[in-house]
């Protein structure tokens, strides 16, 4: 039989997410029956941890708590599977998620002393540069369903109504354990008093100040940007943690390369010219570009990249990020 600790540590366990310690908790639970001569229990634990490791078991969802009716065109829910390996990060910024991975792996022992995890983020940078693959990455390590915010069904033409369904967003914050993704978030956190804003927008914004300084729940909140300097001050006093995302330098323009090309690369390819002509691009764009490369190569029938090929796709790239800057700076 299961003692109260090893239950306590299981439920715990179950409810952050933390599936690798929920099996080893129930290989102890299994192996406390065999010793006590309850062999076939002991197996039938031991079957369903082996099960669940293999992924032959689908993770349940986590179901609104609301009518669906009331959040749709508001909330889109995935399950990402993303681990912290599969993103290239800074030094820096690899610390600091680790860190926001380890207070939530924690968060009992955290919240019995008073504390509380770090769990309110805002993420800045340019685009391309890993703030929604971050999101992702969070929801894969604590196993929980990632919900992104649709801006585009959150802000309304109509008096009053953005506000109400931001609402309805934080009460599911507060009804449905999950990571809550809000992209492009200046959109509803840009300064007060800005030359274009208008009463309707100074609503919003205290509405989403309020709520998320009053919100209780365990889910994580994030906030990402590419205009951190039209946010709203009073934002960065509301939230736990700022991480920000630049551009990739040299060194990790090579890693990422490699990681993306290296199966479809020649011996003695020119690794550092292929760096070079990436310079000034995002991680989204060098991997859009490798996966032309590779694309290129396949249907060409063709066992590995050509170096001048993948030259002129990041040349491309280049141009159209040029043109691109030129357009919205017109």
């Amino acid at each position: 039989m299961a003692s109260a600790a090893q239950m306590k540590s299981l439920l715990n366990s179950h409810y952050i997410g933390d599936e690798e310690h929920f099996n080893t908790v129930a290989l102890q639970i299994a192996a406390t029956e065999a010793r006590q001569g309850h062999q076939k229990l002991a197996d039938e634990v031991k079957n369903l941890v082996d099960h669940a490791k293999s992924g032959r078991i689908k993770k349940q969802t986590i179901p609104f708590n609301r009518p669906s009716e009331e959040l749709k065109g508001l909330l889109s829910v995935s399950y990402p599977e993303k681990r912290i390996s599969d993103i290239i990060l800074t030094d820096q910024l690899r610390k600091k998620i680790d860190r926001i991975i380890l207070e939530y792996r924690h968060i009992e022992s955290i919240t019995q002393h008073g504390l509380i995890p770090k769990r309110k983020l805002i993420m800045i940078g340019p685009p391309g540069t890993g703030k929604t693959m971050t999101a992702s990455v969070l929801a894969g390590e604590l196993g929980l369903p990632l919900f992104q915010v649709r801006l585009d069904g959150l802000i309304s033409r109509y008096m009053g109504e953005t506000a109400s369904k931001l609402r309805l967003i934080f009460d599911s914050i507060e009804n449905t354990l999950g990571v809550f993704f809000f992209d492009e978030f200046d959109a509803i956190g840009a300064e007060r008093g800005l030359a274009n804003d208008v009463g309707e927008a100074r609503r919003i914004l205290n509405s989403f100040l309020q709520m998320v300084e009053e919100t209780g729940s365990n889910s994580l909140i994030l906030a990402a940007t590419n205009h951190p300097e039209i946010l709203d001050t009073a934002l960065f006093r509301r939230f736990d943690d700022v991480l920000v995302y630049e551009l990739p330098d040299m060194v990790h323009i090579e890693s990422l390369l490699r990681e993306r090309l290296s199966t479809y690369a020649p011996l003695n390819f020119n690794w550092q010219g292929l760096v070079t002509a990436s310079e000034g691009l995002s991680y989204a764009e060098i991997t859009n570009a490798a996966n032309e490369m590779i694309k290129t190569a396949i249907i060409g029938k063709s066992k590995s990249i050509d170096f001048e090929i993948a030259k002129d796709s990041l040349a491309e790239r280049q141009e159209m990020k040029k043109q691109l800057n030129l357009t919205f700076r017109a």
